[in-house]
Order: structure tokens, then sequence, then C-alpha cells
């Protein structure tokens, strides 16, 4: 097994209930304990990959909150942090109210994971605050300024809603900090017309966070497999020995793709991993 494999979650390898089908786990479980070396790399924070992964035993960190941090899969510890600089955090909030919004702010205290909010604007927020699926996050806090936040490792800043409340928002972020922040808007896999607007540190991206995990992990000599569906992914597919896309990723991703397989909601990567080592063990 000379292979690292990389893949996307939401989209890719969980289904269209944002969860990880039976078939997969069984699949993704048999594979791991005869040593193939997998992890993912989302969007999503260690917390979230931990619960939506419970059933796996992974072998390597997991790549979080689009490749800004680099974390242990059990202990959800950081080994590698691109935080953005306070002073940016600070007129991107200011940014953010000018447009009307209110931000959600990823942050690290030093000890802790937190997501941070304040006052809540517009229907985006308050969906996100209303859904069983987010509210129980433990990392969650409500602060009376969300400038207290500055006083963590900001790790993100979100905003979420209807695309008409986001795009004006994001033009100007892309417009004001082209060399500070990674920026992207994605809609929301499981709640279509609401978007994620996210502002990273510019060195936070997937192939970066592989590259750290590559070297700290000593697999830099393993051929790099990545699989996903969405623009974000656009930058692992461009260091990858072999990307593979799934059947409902952009058009703009497919063109970065070396395969395209079938859907994310049909256990395609897992079979895609499984028929792979199959073919590297009779080779």
């Amino acid at each position: 097994m000379r292979s690292l494999y990389v893949s996307d979650l939401d989209g890719t390898l969980l289904g269209a209930d944002g969860t990880l089908s039976a078939a997969s786990t069984e699949i993704l479980r048999s594979l791991l304990s005869k040593g193939m070396k997998f992890t993912v790399a989302s969007a999503r924070s260690v917390s979230s990959i931990q619960n939506v992964l419970a059933g796996l035993e992974l072998n390597l960190p997991v790549i979080e909150f689009n490749g800004a941090m680099v974390s242990d899969f059990d202990t959800g510890e950081h080994h590698f942090i691109n935080s953005v600089d306070s002073s940016v955090v600070e007129d991107v909030l200011s940014l953010v109210e000018d447009f009307g919004n209110s931000a959600f702010v990823s942050a690290f205290t030093g000890s802790e994971d937190r997501l941070y909010y304040s006052s809540v604007t517009g229907e985006g927020m308050q969906w996100y605050l209303n859904n069983p699926r987010f509210n129980r996050d433990r990392r969650l806090k409500q602060l009376s300024d969300i400038r207290e936040s500055l006083d963590n490792r900001v790790i993100c800043v979100n905003v979420t809603g209807r695309i008409e409340n986001v795009e004006g928002l994001e033009a100007e972020l892309r417009k004001q900090f082209p060399d500070s922040l990674a920026i992207h808007c994605l809609q929301d896999h499981y709640s279509p017309g609401y978007y994620w607007l996210t502002a990273h540190s510019i060195k936070a991206s997937k192939a970066n966070a592989i590259q750290f995990l590559q070297n700290f992990t000593g697999t830099t000599d393993r051929e790099l497999v990545v699989f996903g569906d969405n623009s974000n992914d656009i930058g692992m597919f461009k260091i990858a020995d072999r990307a593979v896309a799934v059947s409902n990723a952009t058009s703009e991703l497919k063109a970065f793709a070396h395969e395209i397989i079938g859907s994310g909601d049909t256990d395609s990567v897992a079979l895609y991993l499984k028929n792979d080592l199959m073919n590297n063990a009779e080779d």
C-alpha cells in the first residue's frame, strides 16, 4: 500500500444526509485495519469530523477548516495552525457590519476551540442557531461584543445567508484583502439556498495542509490520491498524483480531475478505495 488517500467530506465521502453510510463505514473500517493511509480534508471543525466519522479509527491527523488546521482525530490536538492576523480580523468584522451582517468567528483560545457570535442578524444566522445539527456544538459561545474574540487565535470568520446577502460582502473582501485572506463562498450541501462565506488566512489551504501532513507523518514518498467535489478542493487537486472528482462535483473542479467516479451519495469513494487497494495488492 504505497498511496496516501485524502478525501473531502460533504458532497464527496458523506451521503446527501450528511452522514457516512453503513456500507462506506464497513469498507473503510476494513481497509484501515489493513493499514490504508487515509484521512479527510474538510471545511468542518475537528469536533464535527469526530462526530460524523465516529465509527472509524483513522491512523492520520485530519485537515479541518479548509486547511487552516491539522489536528489529531482522537484528541483534537492541533499540530498545525494558520490563524488570521488580528488587525485583519478587526477590519473584516467592521466590513461584515457595514453590509448589515453578523459573523461567526472560529478561534482557538490556546486550550479550547470556540465558535463565537454576538448579535444575530438575518435569517441565515437564525437558521444556523435554530438547527439541531449546529446549535449543540460545544464550541458555541455568545459574546456581548464579537471583537472579544480577537483575544484568541482566529481561525476563520463565517457569514451565512442567502446569496443576495453575502455576494456583495464577498466581492468587497476579495477586493480589500487579496494578499491576506483565502475566501470561499459555497452553498450549504444540506440546506439549498443558504451560503457560507468564509475568510481564512491566505496560507490556509487544503494543499498546504496536505504538504504539512505528508512531512509530519513521513508519507512524502507515497502517491497522493485525493477526492473532492467543490472549488475549495482545487488546491489539493493541483498537487495530487491522482485527483478524483465525484460525479456531482462542480464543472470547475472536474477540469482539474484525472478521474471522475460516481456520486458522493452512492459510496463511490469507499468503493474506489476498495478497488484501488485490491488492484495494488494484485500488482
